[in-house]
């Protein structure tokens, strides 16, 4: 009768130590991540309302599976959007940040931004830099947020005859990608 218990501890232990060690990867790890490696401004940085400012990004993408879209480094204004009411830490990768992109991007106006077309395969990194200028809002209310975040591209001729590039930015959750963002003060 002993040994018997003692098989059945030995599988009941060895069952649940072995789902520890073969539980699900973290988001991070699973999700294409879209992180700031560099900035400026930098996070918490201020920037005068009403002035043109240069903004620089490094931005880093590293690819969990087949990716073809394009990197966007932007400078949104949103007047309905306070920084105190969105979670954005462009230092930790998380689903919560990338949702308050979601947010942002779909509560918001650009002032400015650049792009650049990326395609990627699961466990390539890039590392990419952008650079614009930002005209930013006399604000009254709302906040200032710089974004890096994927998006699908169409380019378009406008009436004067130039090209121009309509980026759709692709949603979080649909496209298990984890975009970055944060507050810049006025």
């Amino acid at each position: 009768m002993k040994p018997r218990r003692g098989r059945i501890f030995l599988t009941v232990a060895l069952a649940a130590l072995l789902s520890g060690c073969l539980s699900e990867p973290e988001i991070d790890e699973r999700w294409t991540l879209v992180q700031f490696v560099d900035s400026r401004p930098t996070p918490g940085q201020t920037a005068s309302g009403g002035q043109a400012i240069p903004v620089t990004v490094k931005g880093r993408v590293t690819y969990r599976r087949i990716l073809t879209g394009f990197l966007v480094a932007e400078m949104r204004y949103a007047s309905g959007i306070a920084p105190a009411s969105v979670s954005l830490n462009p230092e930790e990768a998380n689903l919560e940040t990338a949702q308050s992109v979601d947010q942002i991007l779909a509560n918001s106006v650009t002032v400015g931004r650049a792009t650049r077309a990326v395609t990627g395969f699961d466990h390539l990194i890039q590392e990419i830099n952008l650079s614009f200028t930002a005209q930013v809002p006399a604000m009254a209310s709302g906040g200032l947020y710089l974004l890096l975040y994927l998006g699908s591209g169409e380019e378009v001729e406008l009436s004067t005859g130039e090209d121009s590039l309509i980026v759709t930015p692709f949603v979080s959750t649909r496209g298990e990608i984890l975009h970055s963002g944060f507050p810049v003060a006025p």
